[in-house]
This record gives C-alpha cells, structure tokens and sequence, in this order.
C-alpha cells in the first residue's frame, strides 16, 4: 500500500492541477495541490526513514533485500510484472524526489504565469515518473517510468521555457533533449530485452523480475553489449562527456522549476540507474569495462569545469558545473569499493541540493536584474539583501568546502577508490582545483566589482528565504550529519560492492 501511495499520488495530483486549468484557470489552487502532493510523499518516506530496520542485507548471489515489496501480474504472457520495492538506496532517491519537488513548486510561483494547472500538471507527472524509476524492479515497468517522464518534461521545456526566447528556441531545446534521451533510451531496452533472452535460454524461465534476472550468468563478450547498452543509456542521462551536448541548452532554455528538476532529480536517475542495474547485473562486464568509465569521469570532471569557466551565462555555467560533479560520480561508480559507492551516494544528494540551490538563485537573480548574462551584471553583494549570502553558500558548497556534503562526497569517492586506482584519484583530485575556479569567478563577475548601475533592487521575498533556508540546512545536515543518509544505505551498497568485487575476480580469471 505505501509503494503504491508514493507512486501515485503525483499522478493523481497531476490530474487534480490539470482540472483547476478548466475554465478559469485557478494558480493559487494548481501551486497548493502540486505542494501538498508531494508534502504527501514527503511525509512517510521521513516516517519509513525513522522506522525501518535497514541492516537488513540480501545474499548477493540470490537476491537484495526489500524493506517494502509488492508485485501483481500485468503481462503474464511475457513474464511482466508491476513489482515495486523499497530499499535504503530507493527511499534517500525518493525523498530527494519530494523535497525538490516541493522546491519546485514554490519557485515557480514567481516564473509561471500561463496555464498554470497544465504546468503543474507536467511538473508531477514528471515527479511521478522518476519516483516510478526509483520504485520499479520489474525492468519492463522501469523502462515503461524511463519513458514517461520524459514527455512532461518536453512540455516543461518547450511551453514555459527562458521567457527571453522565442517558443522556436525553447522548442528545440525541448527536441534536443528529448532525441538524446530517447534514442539512449532505445539502447536500453534493446539490452533489457537481450538480458530477458539470455535469463531464459539459461533458465527455461521468461521473465523481467530484477531478483530474478540477478541470477542470469552475464560474463562473456555478449554481457559486455548488454551492459553497454545500459552504460549508453545512464551516460547520456548522466551527462557523462561526450554525451552531454543536449544538457546545458536544455537547462539553460527551461524554466527555474524545469532546470532544478532536470539537475536535480532527472540526472540523478542515471546514477541510481548505473548503482542499481549496471554493476549488479553485470558485475564482470563492469569490472572489465572500469577503466574506460572511470577515463570519461576523469574527462567529464575536467571537461566540465573548463566550459564552465568559459561560460557568460549563469544557468550555462552551471549546467558544466554539473557534468563536473557527475564525473567524480563515475570514477566512485566505477572503483567499486564500499567507501566509493558511500561518497557516489553523498554526492549524488549533496550535488543534486547545491545544483538546484543555484538554478533557484539565478532565477531570482534574473527576475530582478532581467539578464542572465554575468557581462552585464557586478556591484550587487550589497543590492540583494541575502541573495549574494545564499549564493556564497552553495558557491563553496559546490565547488567541495569542508561541513557540506559535497565535501564529504568527493571525499569519501577519492580515499575509497585510492587503493585500487591511485593515479585515477590524483589526477580527479586536480578537478577540486578548477572547481574553485570557477565556481568563485562566478561569484566575482556577479556580486563583486564596480556596479553598473546604482539603485536599489528588491531584496529576497519570505517564500524564497525560506526555500533557501531549507536548502542550507540539507547541505548541513548532509556535511556534518553523513550518517543520517550512510546508515540508511550502508547495507545496499555492501551488497552492491560485494558483487562488483565478484566480477573483479571473475574478469582477472578470464583474463
């Protein structure tokens, strides 16, 4: 009944906001049921989060194990399911879900000002699909979620995109995006299929089950298409270099509320995905492959920080910023230790918060200064009330102060992967260097310098104080208080790390 609760309620919340669009379109009464939906996921993933017994571990060579499991026939001709579980990795995922979509919601109260019940609409519909991706273990019904939420976020983009373009520009962001993701997309379920193949001339047994499909003997040169067909699929997702050309039009061209999901949510799923499904199913086609993934994180944290130094734009600049972050995510992905995939899971939460942190920021920033361009912009520390405050904040959170959980997260990624691979992490750690770069020459060209113009400009509103407030105490609680998120996880990514390190045995035996 909860999986089917946390599922759900954005759907049907969706369908309440679309209703308030008929006739008269009632903006106040869309924005309050879309908060109150995902209030209403919010509330017992915290009640799950306190209660649960998560030292519960599964038997790698069987199956993980679920503190929530429901599953029901759909397709029983084909071996589908609608099967949904709940493990610690799932629940922090869902949670991260709810809390920036409520974010979301309140940000866009400001930047919505048309259809504002169809916005909504989209807005948890697109919610619904990723908490769906966190949610499914039946791999037909998780690429059926991989799906859906990429249509709502098409509208998002391309219906209420960066005001200042025409809806031709905004539009073929929206294409872009959509072309990337869904042709990725198709690498996947051509692999998902192959795996279900594979699983049945092993097994007699025709089947989507993901406990099921853990069983299936995956090593050899037809494991490694198949697990390069998921690689594609999350790499794209990711962004990890060089597939990342849809990722900074997108985020630039889509509204606050898009952007913060697209960084903070939408990008996370191909994390979860490469933690859930490409080092468990293949274990020793990852374990081969390592090296070439943990080069392009290396590639993509380097890459990403040099665009963004180059950038002028402030949403561009942290779109690259974010490509940045999410090669460090891949060379934890890819060590295979424990210790690394702790840090992957820190720095995917601490990442996502400080990302969407930043979109939220250079909304409010361009909705008072109406440019985004930081030639344009200087002088302001001063002008904004809090707002420069707040930017310096997750500024240096970003780029990996001490006491956040983007620290803690690289931190934890680099000394685990440090013994298998020294000279990946050394040459990763060079990356925090140019993170610094760049990340306080945004924070000079915007709020430092002479002012362009004089003048004072409105200060930060009690709804956006507020967000921010919210958001600096996640950051906290994540740097100081790691183990309110590691106790949760500890159990999956030891199983998880258990059968990465049985594929590195199985590769140095074939070798």
């Amino acid at each position: 009944m909860l999986l089917c609760w946390l599922l759900f309620i954005p759907f049907i919340g969706g369908l309440a906001c679309w209703a308030t669009s008929r006739g008269r379109d009632n903006a106040g009464l869309a924005r309050v049921i879309a908060f109150l939906s995902m209030a209403a996921v919010f509330v017992p993933a915290v009640v799950v989060w306190f209660t649960g017994d998560f030292s519960l571990s599964g038997d790698p060579s069987i199956a993980p194990a679920w503190q929530y499991e429901i599953a029901a026939d759909w397709i029983s001709r084909f071996g589908i399911e609608f099967h949904l579980a709940l493990d610690g990795l799932s629940l922090v995922m869902v949670m991260l879900a709810s809390v920036l979509g409520m974010l979301s919601v309140v940000a866009s109260a400001s930047t919505v000002k048309s259809c504002v019940g169809v916005f909504h609409a989209n807005l948890l519909w697109t919610l619904g699909g990723v908490i769906g991706i966190f949610l499914a273990i039946d791999l037909f019904l998780y690429f059926f979620f991989w799906e859906l939420m990429l249509i709502p976020m098409y509208f998002l983009i391309a219906l209420w995109g960066h005001e200042e373009n025409d809806r031709s520009t905004n539009t073929a962001a929206a294409v872009k995006f959509f072309i990337y993701t869904q042709t990725s997309g198709l690498a996947m379920l051509a692999a998902i299929l192959g795996l279900v193949f594979l699983h049945y001339d092993q097994s007699g047994v025709l089947t989507f089950d993901y406990n099921q499909l853990l069983t299936t003997d995956t090593s050899g040169a037809f494991g490694m298409v198949l697990m390069l067909g998921f690689f594609l699929a999350f790499a794209v997702k990711l962004p990890a270099v060089p597939f990342h050309g849809w990722l900074a039009d997108t985020q630039a061209n889509a509204p606050t509320s898009g952007a913060v999901d697209l960084s903070g949510i939408l990008v996370k799923t191909a994390a979860y995905g490469l933690l859930r499904f490409a080092l468990p199913l293949f274990p020793e086609a990852s374990a081969n492959f390592a090296p070439v993934a943990m080069t392009l994180g290396l590639i993509s944290i380097y890459y990403g920080a040099v665009m963004a130094f180059a950038q002028n734009d402030i949403k561009r600049l942290i779109s690259y910023s974010s490509i940045s972050h999410m090669g460090f995510v891949l060379v934890g992905l890819y060590a295979g230790t424990m210790l690394a995939l702790q840090g992957v899971v820190l720095q995917v939460l601490a990442s996502a918060v400080s990302t969407a942190a930043l979109f939220i920021l250079a909304g409010q920033l361009y909705e008072r200064m109406g440019t985004r361009d930081m030639r344009a912009l200087g002088g302001l520390f001063g002008r904004l009330g809090a707002l420069p405050g707040f930017s310096l904040v997750f500024v240096v959170a970003s780029l990996g102060m001490p006491a956040t959980g983007n620290f803690l997260g690289e931190f934890l990624i680099l000394f685990g992967a440090f013994a298998a691979h020294p000279w990946f992490v050394v040459i990763a750690a060079g990356g925090m260097i140019l993170a610094a770069v760049y990340a306080l020459y945004m924070m000079h060209r915007v709020y430092w310098g002479n002012p362009d113009a004089g003048g004072t400009i409105a200060t930060m509103r009690v709804r956006e104080y507020t967000m921010m407030m919210a958001l600096v105490l996640i950051t906290l609680i994540l740097g100081l208080f790691p183990n309110t998120v590691l106790h949760v996880t500890q159990t999956v990514t030891h199983d998880i790390s258990s059968w990465f390190a049985a594929g590195v045995i199985a590769a140095a035996q074939t070798s």
